[in-house]
């Protein structure tokens, strides 16, 4: 029954990336001025992510000696390295490839780390279901509240870098079904790596560190009026108050 449980909790989770859909109903026109906004609150989201959520979590875990944390920010850097060459990787395959060399290499790097991220998520589901019901329950509200603001800037980002809505939304809900996979290797394989699923934690943090800086803060800056800029700094501190916020929920 336990499985069951965990079934149903991550595919109701995944279900979170059809938050995107909401744009559908919006103007081009309209879509178009906002996509920046979601771009600077996905970096926002992103960052305070990695920094208030994973890493403090991955240390809460792995404990307080300095092996251990060591080990930790050697899988930040791990994940933070790791997304650097595959993005160079993307960038040299657009180079040599015709298929699609409109959509940027960061729309990619999305996919992949909200992919991780979600498997992340739904292992931790998983195990959380295993411990007691309660405790599941408890644990899927947390998750799909940390979701919601992360899975709607991941969309706009998606359209921004390329991608056409109805198929940004398609690879969103794919990336988000992964938790579903998580949740099932959470349940057969918790008992058996034990702590070592923390260390996933600082990787994802990686991801999310080297995407927010590297790609989608540099589309936000130097690019638009003061007052624009403005804008989008005050959004990008939005998703990380938001984040911060989810830390005591």
């Amino acid at each position: 029954m336990t499985l069951v449980y965990i079934l149903i909790a991550t595919f109701l989770v995944s279900i979170i990336s059809f938050i995107g859909a909401l744009t559908l109903f919006l103007k081009e026109k309209l879509l178009n001025k906002i996509l920046l906004i979601l771009v600077a609150f996905s970096a926002g989201a992103l960052i305070g992510g990695a920094f208030l959520h994973l890493i403090p979590e991955a240390i809460e875990e792995a404990g307080l000696d300095e092996g251990g944390i060591l080990k930790i920010f050697l899988y930040l850097l791990l994940g933070f390295c790791i997304f650097f060459v595959l993005e160079q990787f993307i960038n040299w395959h657009h180079h040599h490839a015709a298929s699609h060399p409109e959509i940027t290499s960061f729309s990619y790097l999305i996919l992949v780390s909200d992919g991780v991220h979600n498997f992340i998520d739904g292992f931790i589901i998983a195990a959380s279901f295993v411990i007691a019901l309660p405790v599941g329950i408890v644990t899927v509200l947390a998750v799909a509240l940390h979701e919601i603001p992360q899975e709607l800037g991941d969309f706009g980002v998606l359209i921004y870098g390329g991608f056409k809505k109805s198929k940004a939304l398609f690879l969103n809900f794919l990336t988000g079904l992964i938790a579903v996979f998580g949740g099932i290797a959470g349940f057969f394989l918790s008992e058996r790596i034990g702590d070592s699923i923390v260390f996933l934690l600082p990787f994802a943090a990686g991801n999310f560190i080297y995407i927010a800086c590297s790609d989608l803060i540099p589309e936000i800056k130097n690019k638009e009026t003061s007052k624009k800029s403005l804008l989008y700094f005050f959004v990008f501190l939005l998703g990380i108050s938001l984040m911060l916020l989810l830390r005591f929920i």
